[in-house]
């Protein structure tokens, strides 16, 4: 059991909320983890109006938070991409949001940006970290 867990989301833009949830459903099972587990989800201020992850926030519940380029890129991430900052600002979208929805550093992340292709050709981004406990925050 891994406790509760936070998403980071990301995606291309007009990315269908299948694909979106297939990408998560993927990085949950890959750490024995279910639906049940997720206590927060975030992504980038630039995803805002994003219908697919909308649409998948509100049929889980979730009440998505969203963190501007500068909040993501003070996140330090195993996995940044100078294409990410060339389109974002932030050279981390889901490992950074992951990260700062847990409220935790780096060794909480559980699933570092798992990438799934939709049969449409668009990516969707998932990375999962584990919450920080309150005696385990910085």
């Amino acid at each position: 059991m891994t406790g509760p867990v936070a998403l980071g989301l990301g995606c291309d833009r007009g990315t269908p909320m299948e694909t979106i949830e297939e990408a998560v459903s993927q990085a949950l099972a890959s750490i024995g983890a279910g639906w049940a587990d997720v206590a927060a989800a975030a992504s980038i201020d630039l995803k805002a109006d994003e219908a697919g992850l909308l649409a998948l926030a509100r049929k889980h519940g979730w009440t998505l938070r969203f963190h501007t380029p500068a909040e993501l890129a003070a996140v330090p991430v195993p996995n940044p991409s100078e294409t990410v900052r060339r389109y974002t600002g932030t050279p981390s979208v889901s490992e950074a949001a992951a990260l700062l929805a847990a409220g935790a550093g780096m060794q909480a992340l559980l699933v570092e940006k798992h990438k799934h292709r939709g049969p449409h050709g668009r990516n969707a981004t998932v990375s999962v970290a584990r919450i920080a406990s309150r005696m385990e925050q910085p």
